[in-house]
């Protein structure tokens, strides 16, 4: 056993409700707290002096000056493994260029295509890892990690075996999703229908097989694919045993329902999503998932938080960090935008990026600071834990452990 602590405040997120609106009277806050570990697993929290007391052979971790503790957060849709930057994308967007004068210059997702292409495994491998790294820095330890920026056989699989090969070196959590459906490439020789087709044919046969992924995703929009054709692409993609989550309601609205009807795990982006999808959205287990680095890239508006919280909708915050759209990365700056402009209370946004993100890929193991689950948390050096969403992102985590142990810096 090894006891952590004393804290000033800890926020476990225990009996937080998995959908629907929250109140942040509802939060557990334990003043002078302490965390019992057992082996990588949360045995208790409480009061530190009594659970010394309770647990005197325990190895004793002293926490030094006032810091506050919360559950380690989880970014449940990032695309970080890719080459190239898209920086003259983010320019020219912001000079008043619209999407498909950006593509047809040579920007957009094919230009990452390309530039992921043509960059060595070392290479995308060293970068991903930077990133990792950046992410676990701000007490993001489990990450969701897309490939989509190969899109023949050969890349794909190249881009999974990457995201495999940094689980390896990285005690985060990785949860690697096949996205080989972002959209067709322009060097494919047929329609959207045959390259789906290709996708099932060609590239998931060897993703099952190698076992490089459990998850499959696809861009449901009128530049990637059209919602017919891609409903069909999920259902085959579920016969396979694939779990599914969709790229929904970007700029148009209409797939989240698809999503639902499906039953993908996550509907992800959803800022075009419309009132009656949104109690569709509330009525099922597919989680809405809010990523407002897309809406601050863009300067597209933000996912309806407020009203899908309360329809009862399960809502996940999450970056999109990606090389065009969403360059940023900090979870904790866009989370804390979006609960400003959509009035989520701590509360929710700290559910949003914990426990409710966690599910959205399928993990009930992480996410709250209480009993049998997996002992990841991060530490601030400040006495209020509301401080954290108050300095939006400004507030650098102090500490972050994995497993119950510290993770130097």
């Amino acid at each position: 056993m090894k006891l952590i602590g004393p804290f000033k405040q800890i926020v476990t997120l225990a009996n937080l409700s998995l959908r629907g609106k929250l109140s942040d009277e509802q939060l557990e806050i334990i003043t002078d707290g302490g965390i019992l570990i057992d082996q990588d697993k949360i045995f208790k929290v409480g009061n530190f002096n009594i659970l010394q007391s309770e647990n005197q052979n325990a190895q004793i971790e002293e926490i030094k000056g006032e810091q506050i503790a919360l559950p380690a957060f989880t970014d449940s849709h990032t695309h970080i493994c890719f080459g190239g930057n898209r920086a003259n994308d983010f320019a020219m967007r912001n000079a008043g260029k619209t999407y498909l004068e950006i593509a047809e210059s040579g920007g957009g997702i094919w230009s990452s295509v390309q530039h992921t292409r043509n960059a060595s495994e070392d290479e995308l491998l060293k970068t991903l890892l930077e990133r990792i790294d950046i992410l676990v820095s701000l007490g993001i330890t489990t990450i969701e990690v897309k490939s989509g920026y190969g899109l023949d056989v050969k890349n794909e699989l190249k881009m999974l075996h990457i995201i495999k090969k940094a689980q390896s070196q990285t005690v985060a959590t990785l949860v690697p999703t096949c996205l080989s459906a972002h959209l067709k490439p322009r060097d494919f020789d047929g329609d959207n229908k045959a390259y789906l087709d290709y996708i099932l044919n060609e590239i998931l046969p060897k993703v099952k097989e190698e076992n490089l992924s459990q998850r499959v995703d696809i861009f449901i929009e009128k530049s990637a694919f059209q919602p017919e054709e891609s409903k069909e692409f999920l259902l085959k993609t579920k016969d396979l045993g694939f779990e599914i989550t969709v790229h929904a309601d970007q700029f148009t609205a209409g797939s989240s329902r698809i999503a639902v009807e499906v039953g993908a795990r996550s509907a992800d982006h959803l800022e075009a999503t419309i009132d009656e999808d949104i109690k569709f959205l509330a009525e099922s287990d597919t989680v809405a998932t809010a990523l407002p680095g897309a809406s601050l890239g863009l300067g597209e508006k933000f996912t309806p938080a407020r009203k899908l919280l309360d329809a009862g909708a399960i809502l996940a915050i999450a970056s999109d960090w990606n090389p065009g759209s969403a360059p940023m990365g900090n979870l904790i700056t866009q989370a804390s935008i979006l609960a400003t402009y959509e009035k989520l209370t701590t509360a929710e946004v700290l559910a949003g990026i914990t426990f409710r993100s966690a599910f959205a890929l399928g993990l009930e193991d992480r996410g709250r600071l209480e009993n049998g689950f997996k002992a990841d948390f991060v530490t601030f050096k400040t006495d209020n834990f509301q401080n954290v969403l108050y300095n939006q992102g400004s507030l650098k985590a102090e500490h972050i452990y994995i497993n119950g142990n510290l993770i130097e810096s």
